[in-house]
């Protein structure tokens, strides 16, 4: 974090990132002496409603973010600025998104939290674009330009006022990571009971092993031992805020909704109280890690690996068998899991895996039979670059096995199969 005093001193001079949350009510003009330099523009949590048009002149922007702010309109001269490719103004109280706002190398957009009803035609004449987060607005129905987004590879639209699902994402060549729970054409009146619904005195929170967008997990004991249940667990204490994936509740019953696999995280209990909603699950062995990392900037959309990390084939094979059978098993319960990703997949030394985090999810059998097929097409393009990011860190001594060659098949033919259907 940069503070005030050092831009206008000049002590930021050359700088690449600048990151400033002094409850500004103006962008400060001494910004514009890094207009050579400055590549990502941080002005989260503040008090802005406008940007000046002066901004413009930062010609090698490449990212701003504004989020947690007071605007009600997506700043017009954003759309001036020349490489501007990422925009995040999530949380602000947006209810208009200009025709000409948007920059014309735009890949990532997000605009969660706010209160945009209608979004402008000229979202669909950005053919870079690959990320896009709209999550928690009041937008009925999408831009038919959107299936000209041919590059588009993530897409969040949960927690809006669609009536109906938006056919003009199922011809989209790229679509892998979708998420759409709930709108009102998901509406689902019956709350999944398949596990015991108990109260936050039958347990005793510990330590916190980890917390995301939508809450924190941790380690727990029940009070009362509850019969045929492990003491250990683990408990998911839900924010109740919208996320950039969608509802709490949404991704509660999704994640009991697809129900038990050796290699998800097993539900055990539920609660669901009107001042607390939270998943009681396994704990997880702690010799357990993490197989991926989450995208980047650079990456976008796609998993990155720590560095010098490789799997031989047969490890890579083994997970890549798992995952396929998680896979059917949400499909075959009508569960679009929307993150199917590696930095969501955890795997121990002999590469068994536990899948996790529906926070994306959403359940689909309301839709008609053609939908869903096309809802599990899509993320069977996720389930394809989830294999095709895995052949990246095979070791090399096992590039030229047979193994390698039929998973690389796999991928490589993916589209085409897609493609003669």
């Amino acid at each position: 974090m940069n503070t005030l005093a050092q831009l206008q001193s000049g002590e930021l001079s050359g700088a690449t990132r600048l990151s400033l949350s002094e409850n500004l009510t103006s962008l400060p003009l001494e910004v514009l002496a890094l207009a050579d330099s400055l590549e990502i523009l941080d002005l989260s949590n503040n008090q802005l409603t406008s940007l000046p048009e002066e901004l413009k002149q930062l010609t090698k922007l490449k990212i701003i973010f504004a989020s947690n702010n007071k605007f009600t309109d997506l700043p017009e001269v954003l759309g001036q600025c020349p490489n501007l490719e990422m925009i995040g103004f999530k949380s602000n109280k947006i209810n208009h998104v200009p025709e000409h706002s948007l920059p014309p190398r735009l890949r990532w957009l997000i605009l969660t939290d706010n209160c945009i009803e209608t979004l402008p035609n000229s979202l669909g004449e950005r053919p870079r674009m690959q990320k896009l987060a709209l999550a928690g607005n009041r937008l009925t129905a999408l831009p038919s330009t959107m299936d000209q987004l041919s590059n588009l590879e993530l897409l969040r639209i949960s927690a809006n006022n669609l009536t109906a699902f938006p056919q003009q994402l199922l011809s989209l060549p790229k679509l892998a990571w979708l998420a759409f729970s709930g709108n009102p054409f998901t509406q689902n009146d019956i709350n999944n009971v398949s596990v015991p619904v108990i109260k936050p005195s039958d347990y005793t929170l510990h330590e916190e092993l980890g917390k995301g967008a939508s809450g924190v997990i941790s380690r727990a004991t029940w009070n009362n031992l509850q019969t045929n249940f492990t003491n250990d667990i683990a408990v998911k204490v839900f924010k109740g805020e919208i996320t950039s994936d969608g509802y709490p509740n949404d991704e509660l019953q999704a994640c009991l909704k697809v129900g038990n696999h050796p290699n998800l995280i097993q539900s055990l209990a539920q609660v669901n109280q009107d001042d607390c909603l939270a998943l009681i699950m396994n704990l997880i062995p702690k010799h357990y890690k993490n197989l991926g990392l989450p995208p980047c900037f650079e990456s976008c959309t796609r998993d990155k690996f720590s560095d010098g990390f490789t799997l031989p084939i047969d490890k890579i094979v083994k997970i890549v068998n798992q995952m396929t059978e998680v896979f059917e098993h949400m499909h075959l319960n009508k569960v679009c899991h929307g993150d199917l990703y590696a930095h969501n997949t955890l795997f121990d030394s002999q590469a068994n895996i536990i899948f996790g985090d529906f926070g994306a999810a959403t359940m689909y059998h309301m839709l008609t039979d053609f939908q869903q097929q096309k809802i599990k097409e899509i993320e069977q393009r996720a389930l394809n670059y989830f294999i095709d990011d895995l052949l990246q860190i095979c070791e090399p001594q096992d590039q030229k096995s047979d193994d390698y060659a039929r998973l690389q098949k796999r991928v490589n033919g993916f589209e085409e199969q897609l493609s003669a259907v």
